[in-house]
């Protein structure tokens, strides 16, 4: 019986999430598995590396999305779910925003990362 769980997420820009992750200190690999209990593995297209022998993936849909799949049970043993969700969104949001004022017309626009609120 698989451990793993499958969740829609707004995510689209592997890019973004990529670099979203190493941000955060994630270790990140590309096509990799993802670690769930009892040494079950899943295949992903991204797949953040984390302490404690689980990992977070992200698969593509056709639409364009990426899922996210992981073993919430394992990640939720040495990490609070919801803290490490809302940074990754968080940081995602940031990158795709400054991706976005970088596209043509918006080359003059000056935009300034502040990392503390």
């Amino acid at each position: 019986m698989s451990h793993f769980n499958t969740f829609r997420s707004k995510l689209t820009d592997i890019a973004i999430l990529q670099d979203s992750l190493r941000q955060l200190g994630f270790v990140v690999q590309t096509n990799a598995m993802v670690r769930g209990s009892n040494c079950q593995h899943v295949r992903a297209d991204i797949v953040a590396v984390l302490e404690g022998g689980y990992d977070m993936g992200w698969s593509h849909n056709e639409d364009g999305s990426l899922d996210l799949i992981t073993d919430l049970w394992g990640v939720a043993r040495k990490h609070d779910m919801s803290q490490l969700l809302n940074a990754i969104n968080q940081k995602y949001a940031v990158y795709q925003t400054l991706a976005a004022v970088q596209r043509p017309g918006l080359q003059n626009a000056t935009v300034k990362l502040v990392t503390q609120w």
